[in-house]
């Protein structure tokens, strides 16, 4: 069983660059996403914006799947295949992509509302969001994997939804996945300590409805058991003292939304 690699302050401040490039990417995809688009154009935008920055689309031909970003629309959990589908309104689209730059990785998810929404899916969207902020805050020296995940578990649940127990968040560095597991449930006081070094991808996948999953015959497109949707947002993470810090960022992402607003 392989081991956690604790990272040193060097290469925390290597996977920041990557997660940096990352959060530039995720504002680029922010710029263009519309009713309209197809959703392999963002794929193409997503690589040519990583390889022209230096970077390496983390996802691309990961254990054979063929894309940079994975695209999951309304009742698609995670995995996602970019594809010929035209974005349309009232599409709900979480957008998960990785980069690698000097050969570490940064990994961050974003969902989106493609013109208006029912506010169902806004309340979906903004407690899965704050699940993540709420996982977050738990993320520092002295903690366990468990409190992450009751944070978020605690949270989703009182709102009414239903949080994916068969995909978890996870260690990242060298590799994009890397020891340990971080569940998006668990029990207060449970499961490894939270030490200094340890960098992670706290990921909350939140469903409207039931828990529940179903993997598709692809092999990797995971869809809600019961046909609601499903909102997906990551940070990449590193443990610290008091505070955690957080390596990615949703800022280009927000900033490019609210000029779209105003």
């Amino acid at each position: 069983m392989s081991k956690i690699h604790y990272k040193s302050a060097e290469e925390i401040e290597l996977i920041r660059l990557s997660s940096i490039l990352l959060a530039k990417t995720h504002g680029e995809i922010a710029k263009v996403i519309a009713p309209g688009i197809k959703t392999i154009e963002l794929d193409k935008l997503a690589e040519t914006f990583i390889r022209d920055n230096g970077g390496i689309p983390s996802f691309l031909n990961y254990g054979g799947f063929p894309y940079s970003l994975c695209i999951s629309l309304n009742n698609q959990v995670v995995h996602g295949f970019p594809g010929t589908y035209a974005l349309k309104e009232g599409d709900l689209v979480s957008v998960d992509c990785g980069v690698t730059l000097n050969k570490y990785v940064g990994d961050s998810a974003f969902t989106y509302a493609i013109g208006e929404v029912s506010d169902e899916i806004k309340k979906l969207m903004r407690v899965t969001r704050e699940c993540l902020d709420l996982g977050i805050e738990k993320a520092v020296v002295g903690n366990r994997i468990g409190d992450i995940g009751y944070a978020v578990q605690e949270h989703a649940e009182k709102n009414g939804f239903g949080v994916v127990k068969e995909l978890v968040g996870h260690g990242v560095g060298l590799k994009l996945h890397e020891k340990p597991e971080v569940p998006n449930y668990g029990r207060r006081g449970s499961g490894i300590k939270l030490e200094e070094g340890m960098v992670i991808a706290i990921e909350p996948m939140i469903n409207a409805g039931r828990a529940g999953v179903k993997f598709w015959d692809d092999g990797w497109t995971v869809s809600t058991v019961d046909g609601k949707a499903s909102a997906h947002y990551e940070h990449t993470v590193a443990v610290k003292k008091g505070k955690a810090d957080i390596l990615t960022s949703f800022e280009y992402v927000d900033n490019v939304l609210s000029e779209k607003v105003n």
